[in-house]
């Protein structure tokens, strides 16, 4: 007969004690999943620019679908400003310089690769734009103030005079494209417009804008090239 001093060995149903953490710690992780959350949810809000010199991007945009049926919108910015480069001037100091013409120049034969058969355009009253537009289609461009002051409105008037079927085209400056630019919710460090290049933005039948990505100028003829435009 076993004594009832026996100790009983532990068995699978003995409870065991849950480990308990502090409440501070506790908040610290749940505070911790709701800005990851926060953060998460903010990402996925943002637009990011597309690269349109890689052909595959370019591709995937439907920039040239959209292109062929005159829902487009590209705002271009004026070529290299003379009072703030180097080289030799076109002529007016408040204009371009003669490599900027240049670079306009091969913007315009992309432009003509893609067709503006159907496409408006309008230039900031600016010199530096109007050179620059006056060199992507070979004449002079009608100006309106809007494209230079770059105010808030900018997105909203972009959009009001863009006509059914036919693309429009915008040369104006860094801070006008850095206003759309932020109207889409486009990361900051993503809105910076190198001279010449230009941001496509696809617009559907209610108006809605999306944009497409940007095309530099030095990409514009190889890629459209192998494109087979």
């Amino acid at each position: 007969m076993q004594s009832s001093n026996t100790l009983e060995a532990p068995t699978l149903h003995t409870r065991r004690k849950r480990r308990r953490y502090p409440r501070k710690t506790l908040g610290v992780v749940f505070g911790l999943c709701l800005v990851l959350a926060a953060l998460s949810t903010w990402l996925a809000t943002r637009t990011h620019i597309v690269d349109l010199g890689n052909e595959q991007q370019l591709s995937d945009s439907g920039l040239l679908q959209d292109w062929a049926e005159g829902a487009v919108i590209v705002m271009i910015r004026h070529a290299e400003r003379c009072d703030s480069a180097p080289g030799p001037c076109l002529d007016d100091p408040t204009g371009i310089t003669v490599a900027g013409s240049e670079a306009a120049t091969r913007v315009g034969q992309g432009l003509q690769h893609l067709g503006l058969a159907n496409a408006d355009m309008l230039s900031s009253p600016k010199l530096r734009t109007r050179q620059t537009a006056h060199f992507i289609l070979g004449q002079a461009v009608p100006s309106e103030d809007w494209l230079e002051s770059c105010e808030r409105p900018f997105a909203k008037e972009a959009l009001a005079r863009k006509r059914p079927g036919h693309n429009l085209v915008l040369v104006t400056h860094n801070g006008c494209i850095d206003h759309f630019e932020r109207a889409q919710k486009v990361p900051g460090g993503e809105r910076e417009s190198g001279y010449a290049s230009a941001l496509f933005v696809s617009v559907d039948s209610t108006g809605k804008a999306r944009i497409l990505g940007r095309m530099n100028e030095p990409d514009w003829q190889r890629v459209l090239a192998s494109a087979g435009q």
